[in-house]
């Protein structure tokens, strides 16, 4: 369960960073938010994603320190 949570909270912190720097128009087709022809970033999606990610890493370390 800790491994599952460290991977997950890491690849909701990279998602992040991939919001927090890129245009709406050229985000992959699958990511939420993807508008063609938007040049606006989507700070919201970027700070839930973010927030998502720390919360999944300290489950994964709360429950590291469990076991």
């Amino acid at each position: 369960m800790k491994m599952l949570c460290t991977v997950i909270g890491i690849a909701l912190l990279v998602v992040a960073g991939i919001y927090f720097v890129t245009p709406a128009d050229t985000l992959p087709s699958f990511f939420p938010g993807h508008e063609a022809g938007a040049m606006r970033v989507h700070m919201k999606h970027g700070i839930v994603s973010g927030a998502a990610g720390v919360v999944f890493l300290v489950l994964g370390w709360w429950f590291g320190r469990r076991a």
